[in-house]
């Protein structure tokens, strides 16, 4: 693609960092930014060298939201346009919230809107605390239609029903509170330490394992103990047991040395 307001750098030791890079218009994002984001997941996803992506932006803020012309234009079109523009945003929330590698999000100053979906879709978010979150989108006629499974999963139906409706800013502590920010750090220049510290943290487990936990959380997450809920999840140990990995994970664990995923 001819601008490159996404970029993926392949890091050390298995890491992926997909950077939004648009800081002079606070990292706002448009068709452009989403189809670039929606083709570096995909790339991640299939590439069994990258272990942990970590989403990022470049400059003081995480991401404004919607790019104020985008909307404009958008605006101009007809339903169907809209729908299928909307569908877009869509595919990039649901291939970042089902990607099969961990995810760390980082978040530094503004993360309104569309990014506070950003936010939900990764598995751990790390906040600088000065950051500030913000579902605006009612303030300027439109709702968090896309973004709000994932919102509502993280932050709950409760704080929703509030901020959806508010569109208030809340702190980072407040985040952490909701639960869609799992650290608060000091100051932005301290969100890589903290990230190299969960990095090393998953490195150190079983690839296929956590993609499978991963898929269970989703497999189990508001369901009625049933027995079918009971039989899947019997059926997913097993599976997971009789894998390469698994196997290994047991044969390590007993003959005492670390498993072959682990590499200094």
């Amino acid at each position: 693609m001819s601008n490159s307001f996404v970029l993926l750098n392949r890091l050390p030791q298995g890491v992926a960092e997909l950077v939004i890079n648009r800081p002079e218009v606070h990292n706002a994002f448009d068709d452009d930014v989403i189809a670039q984001l929606i083709h570096q997941l995909q790339a991640v996803n299939e590439d069994p060298s990258v272990r942990v992506l970590v989403l990022r932006s470049n400059g003081k803020n995480f991401s404004a939201g919607a790019d104020l012309a985008w909307m404009k234009r958008m605006a101009k079109n007809s339903h169907q346009d809209n729908i299928e523009d909307a569908g877009k945003l869509a595919l990039l929330m649901k291939e970042l919230n089902d990607l099969s590698k961990p995810t760390i999000g980082l978040v530094q100053g503004a993360a309104y809107g569309g990014a506070v979906g950003l936010a939900a879709c990764c598995d751990i978010v790390i906040a600088a605390e000065s950051s500030q979150f913000c579902l605006s989108e009612v303030k300027i006629g439109l709702i968090p239609a896309v973004i709000s499974p994932y919102v509502v999963r993280a932050i709950g139906e409760r704080q929703s029903r509030r901020y959806f409706m508010t569109a208030e800013l809340f702190s980072a502590r407040e985040a952490q509170q909701y639960g869609l920010v799992h650290e608060v750090v000091a100051a932005p220049e301290l969100l890589d330490d903290a990230c190299r510290r969960f990095v090393n943290q998953l490195r150190r487990n079983s690839p296929q394992a956590m993609n499978a936990a991963k898929a269970l959380i989703f497999a189990v997450s508001s369901k009625v103990i049933d027995q079918d809920v009971i039989d899947d999840t019997a059926r997913r140990i097993a599976d997971i047991r009789v894998s390469d990995e698994g196997q290994e994970g047991l044969g390590s664990f007993l003959e005492k040395r670390k498993p072959n995923w682990i590499q200094e």
